[in-house]
């Protein structure tokens, strides 16, 4: 035990375990001795890799959270989900419109939704997950898009939903189809990813790859950000 942290004691994978207070999950297991290959990737919040399910001691309720963010309490009970197993089909945008035919098709699941919100109270997002599913539902790839931009595909939100909908595969699909019929063209975009292809840029990547971790650094932080 360590005497100059305060300690609680949390149950991995219904084993106790003691912790320092004040741990994140993935910091708990770490210290408990697990070496993590899977369920974990960026630490930062964002990756969606370290997925999981925990009760708080005295609470009935099964709470979701990313592995990365969620800080452990004594008595809580966890344990991660690093694969949510979910439909997904196969398809080419080409052959696709962005209308609610193409959701008929490919997920017909989500005409099952009850609107009973679970998958926007799962979130660690916050996403409201239960509009774009609506969304959707009505046709209207745009909204759907625009409300899951956010969406980290940690699946936890499917991991709950009574109706079996795999929501976040349905983010997916949203914003595919509205990045490449709906949203707005940018000429300037369109510009860059031309010199990119004709290697405009070959010589700068060459010599950033060549810097050491402390002058890239200097690099980044001093760089000229010009605003429109």
């Amino acid at each position: 035990m360590d005497e100059h942290r305060k300690m609680v004691t949390v149950f991995i994978m219904g084993e106790p375990q003691e912790v320092p207070e004040g741990s994140t999950i993935i910091m708990a297991f770490e210290y408990a001795g697990f070496q993590l290959k899977k369920g974990i990737g960026c630490r930062e919040g964002f990756c969606g890799a370290c997925a999981t399910i925990y009760r708080e001691k005295g609470d009935y309720k099964l709470k979701g959270g990313l592995g990365c963010q969620t800080v452990v309490s004594e008595g809580m009970s966890l344990a991660q989900i690093p694969f949510v197993p979910a439909e997904k089909p196969l398809y080419d945008l080409n052959d696709l419109t962005p209308d609610i035919s193409t959701i008929k098709e490919l997920f017909p699941t989500v005409f099952r939704c009850v609107a009973c919100n679970t998958c926007s109270k799962t979130c660690p997002q916050d996403i409201q997950v239960m509009d774009y599913v609506q969304a959707v539902k009505q046709g209207n790839i745009a909204k759907a898009a625009e409300i899951s931009f956010d969406c980290i595909r940690c699946g936890l939100c499917a991991l709950r939903c009574p109706a079996e909908i795999v929501q976040f595969n349905v983010a997916t699909l949203s914003q595919r189809l509205y990045g490449k019929y709906l949203a707005k063209k940018s000429p300037e975009l369109e510009e860059r990813v031309d010199e990119i292809e004709k290697g405009k840029y070959n010589t700068d990547m060459k010599d950033v790859k060549a810097l050491n971790h402390d002058d890239l650094v200097k690099r980044y932080y001093d760089r000229e950000i010009k605003i429109k």
